[in-house]
């Protein structure tokens, strides 16, 4: 049953708030003017860094064998990642030649769930009316419980262990004849589940473990079954697996290697601990382990004898990458540029909308001290609006123009005469809706 608080805020509170948004609103506006100008900025020289890598890039045709010709050269080159290294997970006694072991850790808790809705009454003041509900979900890190609202959901969650995530790489990775530096391994995204098969010592230890918290949080006499279940689960058979387990085991591991202790469930590449796999319960915990395997990758990075640098352009950014598979250089730097203006797009998004919010938040003063009269609020609201996204959107792209005028002039101009247009547009426009719903409501 959803939990429900009700606040009321009164006219004089109200107004004292809306002073405070005054300063808010300048915060926002010059927090998004320099947003918008460090864009631009950042855009320009992620661009001039891509064009100067890809005109200097030459094509490394054979890495399996070292050339003196290309000692210094930036190339683009397709070979195996590979590794000798023995990875050891050292708490759960986890070896595996790979290039990479990582560990993710979930765990089973109460969420709460925050809605609120106000309304304005005659008089300014406002009532807000906030609902809070309550589901079960796996999350990446334990929920404090005690500061839920509902007092029946309070210090409900709890875990079973906590598990600090971990992500191990090797140190020496082969690409033909060269090594790659740490920053290209961590790059290879070559993920596949680990199978797990972690020692009858340790999954009796771990189960020990949790079997004593249980017994500690339920009240009830701990127990010392160590029994498990012989028969294993058909890797072919997924009805068996529990939906708790289908979302993070994957189709094509094994599952023989199933094994159920009271407390410890190792299946998979998943360890759980809890007593029921089917029947999820608050404070289980649920590990998942990945090996980053050998695969084919291709690297675009600055030859330094037997290894890899970042190459540095003539903007003094650097630059160095990895993919996996085998990709031209043309495809990735084409990849590179989609990035950078996806980004640059994005980014322009959040500084346009911050900088209308920052006007918005200037005129709240004035539609607080209309609130006595809601519908007078409503009317001032909606001429705001209006206003804050022309100002917004028209000081947005001055600022983007300005900036292209530093770094690209002939752009900045055309942009400049596009935000003069949009005032024209929207000042005319806005002036009309306006008179429109102020006449609508001298005739109620």
């Amino acid at each position: 049953m959803a939990y429900q608080e009700t606040k009321t805020t009164g006219y004089g509170t109200r107004v004292g708030n809306s002073l405070k948004g005054i300063l808010l609103g300048f915060i926002l506006i010059i927090g998004a003017t320099c947003l918008l100008w460090w864009n631009e900025g950042r855009a320009v020289k992620t661009d001039k860094m891509l064009n100067d890598a890809q005109e200097a890039c030459v094509d490394m045709p054979n890495p399996d064998k070292k050339n003196a010709e290309f000692e210094g050269e930036l190339v683009c080159a397709t070979a195996m990642a590979t590794t000798d290294e023995v990875l050891t997970d050292k708490d759960f006694g986890i070896s595996e030649n790979a290039i990479g072991l990582t560990r993710d850790v979930e765990y089973f808790q109460w969420v709460e769930h925050a809605e609120e809705k106000s309304e304005d009454k005659l008089g300014g003041k406002e009532v807000t009316t906030t609902t809070y509900t309550y589901t079960k979900e796996w999350v990446s890190s334990p929920i404090n419980s005690s500061d839920f609202k509902d007092p029946a959901y309070q210090d409900k969650n709890f875990t079973w262990t906590q598990v600090e995530e971990q992500d191990l790489w090797a140190e020496n990775v082969k690409f033909g004849a060269y090594v790659l530096n740490e920053s290209l391994i961590q790059s290879i995204r070559s993920n596949e589940a680990l199978e797990l098969k972690l020692s009858e010592q340790k999954l009796q230890a771990i189960n020990k473990s949790v079997g004593e918290a249980y017994a500690i949080r339920k009240g009830i006499p701990a127990t010392n079954s160590n029994t498990t279940q012989p028969a294993p689960v058909a890797a072919t058979d997924s009805t068996l697996l529990a939906d708790s387990m289908k979302t993070v085991i994957p189709d094509s591991i094994s599952q023989e290697n199933k094994v159920d202790l009271e407390y410890i469930h190792q299946i998979g590449n998943v360890l759980y601990y809890g007593r029921s796999t089917n029947a999820p319960e608050v404070g289980d915990v649920r590990i998942t382990f990945e090996k980053v395997v050998p695969a084919k990758v291709t690297v675009i990075a600055q030859v330094d004898g037997n290894t890899f640098k970042a190459f540095k352009t003539s903007n003094g950014k650097r630059y160095q990458t990895l993919v996996m598979g085998k990709k031209t250089s043309d495809e990735i730097f084409d990849a590179e540029h989609e990035a950078n203006n996806m980004w640059t797009w994005i980014l322009r998004i959040i500084g346009i909308l911050l900088m209308i919010s920052g006007f918005k938040s200037l005129f709240g003063f004035i539609e607080t001290i209309l609130k006595v009269v809601p519908f007078l609020s409503s009317i001032f609201a909606f001429g705001a609006g209006i206003i804050s996204t022309i100002f917004g959107v028209v000081w947005s792209l001055i600022v983007i123009a300005v900036a292209w005028i530093f770094y690209r002039p002939i752009l900045g101009i055309i942009i400049l005469l596009i935000a003069g247009f949009l005032v024209w547009v929207f000042a005319f426009n806005g002036k009309k809706k306006l008179a429109e719903l102020t006449n609508k409501g001298n005739a109620e």
